[in-house]
């Protein structure tokens, strides 16, 4: 049997309700037999943009939020890869440890629109079928010229940012149901996101 893995790449600082969602959703509208959280070791797009939280926190906020839901895990191979984490490098690894797999790359909307914008996004498309996640009466991404294999899968949009979480936290304002109790405690105990911080 083929597997067929979901993979959900991200930043995750921190992961919130609204991947969760996405997540859940898409492994069952696909019949996924996993969905990897891959945390970014170091995002390339977003390099210079913010200071970005350890990939090691990142990492720990994620085994806390998908410790307990079956069929998602928290992946480290970007964080283990070093440098900067670039899709294409990453299906190249999953395909090297078995090249019967079918990969599924998980995207937002906004991603999937710019996928032209990636680096070797021709080995992206060669390799992976695109997810293009939907929110109910949003835009919708529609796939770039060329031969891609694409699915758009609707999930329940909630307005849950990161940035936003992030400054809840240096405001000392509660993150409650936006993401998981175990993400709460982490935060916490690895002092993410303080004033100043």
């Amino acid at each position: 049997m083929r597997e067929r893995l979901g993979i959900f790449g991200g930043t995750f600082d921190p992961p919130h309700i609204g991947h969760l969602v996405t997540a859940v959703n898409v492994r069952h509208d696909l019949d996924l037999d996993r969905v990897l959280l891959v945390v970014n070791n170091v995002p390339w797009q977003k390099v210079g943009s913010r200071e970005i939280s350890p990939a090691e926190a990142r990492l720990q906020m994620v085994e806390a939020a998908v410790a307990d839901v079956p069929g998602l895990e928290p992946s480290r191979l970007e964080i283990d890869a070093g440098g900067l984490s670039y899709t294409a490098d990453t299906l190249a690894t999953l395909l090297a440890e078995d090249p019967s797999r079918e990969l599924f790359v998980i995207l937002g909307a906004d991603a999937a629109a710019g996928i032209l914008t990636w680096d070797r996004y021709e080995e992206v498309r060669e390799m992976a079928t695109i997810v293009a996640v939907a929110r109910p009466g949003a835009a919708r991404a529609t796939p770039p010229p060329g031969d891609w294999r694409w699915i758009e899968v609707e999930v329940p949009h909630l307005e849950v940012s990161s940035t936003d979480l992030r400054q809840r936290v240096a405001d000392g304002r509660p993150l409650d149901y936006l993401v998981t109790h175990e993400v709460v405690d982490c935060i916490e105990a690895l002092g993410l996101y303080q004033e100043g911080g």
